[in-house]
């Protein structure tokens, strides 16, 4: 059995500027943040994301620059901020490069990259301005031959005269980066609760790293091997990163985080507090640990604990925070 466990610095410092990369998790569930703020302190730039449903994972990457390219549904934090500010002024600013679909076409497009097929077929896209409105221009997609040649190609059904379909592009990726509640050393993934898009993803990169809750005995997880979601030979490095998703949630570890979220998206559409989010949280400390110390430490995060019975914490305070 090898032995894939290495240093999240170390694995960090895999990814280099200008890389294509996915995230795992779904708005307020599963981000590798403490993998995200590592990049963020290794200062990468010009990094081109794929995701369908990122949150302040991503909103964060782009207000610290490290940001070029995306292709996404939406980036939002559920109750807490509808629209991610970074991304938002990135956008207006003109300081990114963007193209949108729905999140069933990210969806089918990771698919499509998982099974090694260069599009999905589908039909969500019909009758949605999505369908009609490219926002990459020729010139854009031809300087960077990772990205799709066009952003869709509508066509007749081969099968049912007079019926449309959506071709949309298969993605292929550098890197995809997922953080699960349990790993073995040698890269069996269990996912608990939902699994989102991460086995997508993950099957459709070149390099896989996981981040993980807890490193487990290998024949723990094949005691139950049909919840093991990721084979061994499909992940590169592994990384022990108990809380590595804070302020986001792990079901049936720890819930969100809201008094977090909130202190992120207070100040996140103002350049002077998100730079001082980014000093406090990201650049002043050395390492997640420290991190943890920061954000509050054994007693916030023993507040978040998840009920093991609900997966979250059903007596957590999330509203009138102030």
């Amino acid at each position: 059995m090898s032995n894939k466990l290495i240093g999240l610095a170390e694995a960090a410092a895999m990814v280099p500027d200008g890389a294509t990369i996915s995230f795992g998790g779904f708005t307020t569930q599963r981000h590798p943040m403490a993998f995200i703020h590592e990049l963020i302190r290794l200062r990468r730039r010009n990094l081109y994301l794929f995701g369908h449903s990122p949150g302040g994972d991503w909103d964060i990457l782009i207000g610290a620059g490290c940001v070029k390219r995306v292709e996404l549904a939406y980036e939002a934090d559920e109750a807490f901020n509808t629209i991610g500010s970074r991304w938002r002024l990135a956008v207006e600013r003109g300081q990114i490069e963007w193209e949108d679909y729905s999140n069933f076409a990210m969806v089918s497009r990771f698919t499509a990259g998982a099974m090694g097929i260069p599009f999905m077929p589908i039909r969500s896209l019909l009758g949605s301005d999505v369908l009609t409105k490219e926002v990459l221009t020729p010139e854009q997609r031809l300087a960077d031959p990772r990205t799709a040649s066009k952003k869709l190609e509508v066509m007749n059904s081969p099968f049912n005269t007079g019926e449309k379909v959506v071709l949309v592009p298969a993605i292929h990726t550098e890197f995809a980066v997922i953080h699960v509640q349990k790993a073995s050393l040698n890269g069996v993934v269990r996912i608990e609760g939902q699994s989102f898009a991460d086995v997508q993803q993950a099957l459709c990169a070149d390099t896989v790293i996981v981040t993980a809750e807890e490193i487990v005995d290998e024949d723990q997880l094949r005691e139950e091997p049909e919840r093991n979601l990721l084979p061994y030979f499909a992940v590169k490095h592994v990384c022990h990163v108990p809380y590595g998703s804070h302020p986001y949630a792990v079901f049936r570890y720890y819930d969100y985080d809201p008094r977090q979220l909130k202190i992120y998206h207070d100040g996140s559409d103002d350049d002077a507090t998100f730079q001082q989010y980014l000093d406090k949280y990201v650049y002043g400390v050395k390492n997640h640990a420290e991190y943890l110390q920061v954000i509050g430490g054994e007693e916030r995060l023993s507040g978040l604990k998840a009920d093991p019975v609900y997966g979250y914490s059903p007596n957590l305070k999330r509203r009138r925070l102030d």
